[in-house]
Formats: C-alpha cells, structure tokens, sequence
C-alpha cells in the first residue's frame, strides 16, 4: 500500500487489496474495498470515495462453474474469480453507497453518483447516475484543473 500526502482515511474503512492512494485524496468513513491479496485499488489525484461506497476488485462471477463463497472451498471446486484493479483517474469521485465492479477505470474527473452501480469503464469529466450506472451530464474541468495547478498539479 502507498499513500500520497495530504491523504484522509476516516473510521472504519477496510481495504483488503492492494493500493496506490494519490494526493489530496478523502476516503470516508464505512467504505469497503475487496478483491483479496492480488486484488488492487488505483487512485490518482484529487479522488473522494463517499462514506458507504463498495470497491469490488475482486469476485465470483457467479455463473454456476463451481461453489461460491469461502475461500475454504477447494479450488478446483470453486466458481471462476474475476480479479481486476478498479483505477480512479485524477479528479475521479465515488458518490455514497455507489458499487464499483472489477475492472472498472473511471476517467480524469468522471463522477459516480450516489447509490449508482458501475461495470463499465467510464468518459472522462461525465456524471454517472443509475443501475447500471450511464452519463446524465457533463462536468467542468477549468476551474479545478486551475486550482490544482495553483497546488503544483
């Protein structure tokens, strides 16, 4: 695990992965990040998780190849795992109660709405809203890439 400057992790946060925490970043209290040993959190610059979120690096597929569940299950009786690093780009933010699939990258200023779900990568500078989380509008990006260039960004 790596952590930036000017980083904030608030009560009760369990991250069970791997993870790269850029400057300036919040997470909040009662967010959970899984995935297991060889799963992996990305976060760049100026990324929020909102309290309650979930970060899914890691899960069954739950497509009836095999037992679900506990890692006391035998391996070879195990169904498939998707193992993917979720990757939060610069300015990137996680609304409360949001769910982030494995795999996912969210790009430079993309937001995800609270209680949204997200399986698929997102555009850059857009709000995410629903489930499954899809574009309901544009962001600006001006003002905050100024006031992080005023920060040496």
């Amino acid at each position: 695990m790596s952590i930036g400057n000017h980083a904030a992790i608030d009560s009760f946060v369990s991250i069970a992965t791997g993870a790269e925490i850029g400057d300036y970043v919040h997470i909040s209290p009662h967010v959970s990040v899984i995935g297991g040993a060889t799963g992996m959190l990305r976060m760049g610059h100026f990324t929020n998780l909102a309290a309650g979120c979930r970060v899914i690096c890691g899960s069954d597929e739950f497509l009836g190849h095999g037992l679900i569940g506990s890692g006391a299950i035998p391996a070879v009786h195990r169904d498939k795992i998707k193992i993917a690093p979720v990757i939060l780009a610069n300015f990137a933010n996680v609304g409360s109660n949001a769910v982030i699939m494995p795999g996912v990258s969210l790009a430079e200023g993309s937001v995800v709405a609270a209680c949204a779900f997200v399986n698929k990568d997102t555009e850059p500078w857009t709000i995410y809203a629903g489930v499954p989380a899809r574009p309901i509008k544009s962001r600006r990006r001006d003002m905050m890439l100024t006031h992080a260039k005023s920060l040496g960004y």
